[in-house]
């Protein structure tokens, strides 16, 4: 991809996010349609749908050649990311978005031939965006976002984590991760992966773990941690699938080989 044809559809992508953004804030407190797809715990509101939809109009008016992986069924049936793919989540953390009506994000990513070219996570009540172009550094709003810090220590990081993982009916990875949560400082949730990503490359979380992401809650997050100096890979430190779910570890490099090799590896074996 040439550079002013990424910068063109960087542009676009920006204008389009902050636009389904707007939106989704003046409509906050409107009644919701509430529809759980998987199990109970996971929703899906006529907004994620909307917001969506508002995305595949665009993206395909404009680029007609373009493809779509998305959250909720309305981009294209893929089995490669062959050209110019856009992966959307419309509302990344829609449990946050209807129960608590702040931190949820709009996560896109944008691939050629299976690379990482831009990402954009907005967050959306905070009105910040978290953006990044391949090799052009990541950026939170207008500011550059500082490479990380060259040396962090496990034992004084912060770790974003899926407690799910520390549930009794998961007797191997709970005893994993209790061991790791002694180990580290301090742990904390959010609810949202795509925020959890932005954290990791703002510096004020030194890493994020958790299980069973889909793409379009990683495939932004990737190109942003890249871009200062972050690590992502699946739980055991290989590539990440982008057409499948994944468990996940996004972190500092220094902390990355501790994690996998002194826990996740140890503790499987």
């Amino acid at each position: 991809m040439n550079l002013e044809l990424r910068d063109e559809i960087f542009n676009q992508a920006k204008k389009w996010i902050l636009e389904a953004g707007g939106a989704i804030r003046e409509r906050i407190d409107d009644p919701l349609t509430i529809d759980t797809k998987s199990n109970p715990k996971d929703l899906v509101t006529h907004m994620d749908k909307e917001t969506e939809q508002f995305f595949v109009r665009k993206i395909k008016s404009e680029y007609p050649e373009h493809l779509l992986l998305s959250e909720e069924g309305f981009g294209d049936n893929l089995q490669s990311l062959d050209g110019i793919v856009w992966i959307v989540d419309p509302i990344d953390g829609t449990m946050n978005f209807v129960q608590q009506k702040r931190n949820f994000a709009i996560s896109i990513g944008i691939y050629h031939q299976g690379i990482g070219e831009m990402g954009l996570i907005y967050n959306v009540m905070d009105d910040n965006l978290y953006s990044a172009k391949r090799g052009e550094g990541a950026y939170k709003d207008n500011k550059q976002l500082p490479q990380l810090k060259e040396q962090v220590k496990l034992d004084e990081s912060l770790l974003g984590l899926n407690h799910f993982w520390l549930l009794e009916n998961r007797l191997v990875e709970e005893q994993i991760m209790q061991k790791l949560v002694r180990e580290v400082r301090g742990t904390r949730t959010y609810g949202s992966a795509a925020l959890e990503f932005a954290y990791v490359a703002e510096g004020i979380m030194d890493g994020y773990l958790t299980m069973s992401l889909a793409p379009w809650d990683v495939a932004a997050g990737i190109v942003i941690v890249n871009e200062v100096g972050g690590v992502t890979t699946n739980i055991m430190g290989g590539d990440v699938n982008m057409l499948e779910k994944n468990s996940i570890l996004t972190c500092h490099p220094a902390i990355q080989k501790s994690i996998i090799n002194d826990f996740i590896k140890k503790g499987k074996k």
